[in-house]
């Protein structure tokens, strides 16, 4: 089955990247704004904060990253409520229908699955305690709420809200690496000095490092802001993803990287240069000079 393409619409409402915006999709009921807590009195000067819908507080606790998922039947009284009470958070995200036609159920259950969902990815601690339990609704209406989320999770990630989004995969190339198929873009990394080594997969945009892979057992490169990727190391670590055994760590889980130099820092434990670490399994070459390959052998095609 082919997948369909979605039209997100997003509106820059004072004409910055970072500032207040809105995100809607064709077709869909939902309705989210994204505020900065700079901006908080202009966003709550809106008429769409004050429905009843669910909300996401983003930011930071003494340098670590922290979330909030909430609910309430007037977001605007609420989030006051939380720029008086909580100093940590930077970002509200609040999540809507169009038409206001969301009811308490409707977001107690939204808010009980978003936790449910950020404690399972785990990349950012919630200041929540528990899980909220799910509200009781009807067949439909479950099924209803859940396609929403379903758009939901498209649209947060386009925004830069990535906290519900899932980044392990499965099942494991390794345990089935034989059997594997000659024609699936197999990449390997290795670093002999270390020990190491890691097998990924190009699967639909995405570099894929399977289980079982090892990584450095330590993030040994800069920890400054140019060099971000040591907070997804820490993440990953945190989360489970990368669990020490002995003197390195392995992948528990197959998890997916946007690019190549991202798995290659992770596994590595240091920025690197993913294009020229990995490497082609089934002809030697690296992902640049593979993916090199690709575009003249395209270009011949289109002549």
């Amino acid at each position: 089955m082919s997948v369909q393409g979605r039209s997100l619409e997003l509106f820059f409402i004072d004409g910055r990247p970072d500032g207040m915006l809105t995100a809607e999709v064709f077709n869909w009921t939902g309705h989210v704004l994204r505020v900065p807590r700079t901006q908080i009195m202009e966003g709550l000067a809106r008429s769409e904060t004050s429905y009843t819908g669910v909300y996401v507080l983003i930011g930071e606790n003494e340098g670590e990253p922290l979330a909030y998922i909430g609910e309430a039947e007037d977001m605007r009284s609420r989030i006051r409520d939380h720029v008086v009470k909580k100093g940590w958070w930077e970002y509200a995200i609040l999540i809507t229908s169009a038409s206001n036609n969301l009811h308490k159920a409707h977001v107690k259950y939204l808010e009980s699955r978003l936790v449910e969902i950020a404690k399972e990815v785990a990349t950012i601690p919630l200041e929540n305690g528990n899980t909220p339990p799910r509200s009781s609704l009807s067949e439909a209406a479950i099924s209803n709420m859940e396609g929403f989320l379903e758009t939901l999770m498209m649209v947060l990630p386009a925004i830069r809200v990535d906290m519900f989004l899932k980044k392990t995969r499965s099942p494991s190339l390794l345990k089935q690496e034989q059997e594997a198929p000659l024609d699936r873009n197999v990449f390997e990394f290795n670093m002999p000095r270390q020990g190491l080594k890691a097998i990924a997969v190009l699967e639909a945009g995405e570099l894929i490092v399977q289980a079982g892979s090892q990584a450095r057992s330590s993030w040994v490169g800069d920890r400054n802001s140019n060099t971000h990727y040591f907070k997804l190391y820490d993440e990953l670590v945190t989360s489970g993803i990368l669990v020490l055994n002995e003197d390195h760590r392995i992948f528990a889980s197959n998890y997916a990287f946007s690019s190549p130099s991202a798995a290659a820092a992770i596994v590595s434990g240091r920025s690197a240069n993913g294009r020229t670490s990995w490497v082609f399994k089934s002809t030697g070459q690296t992902y640049a000079e593979w993916e090199e390959a690709l575009v003249e052998a395209s270009q011949g095609r289109v002549e």
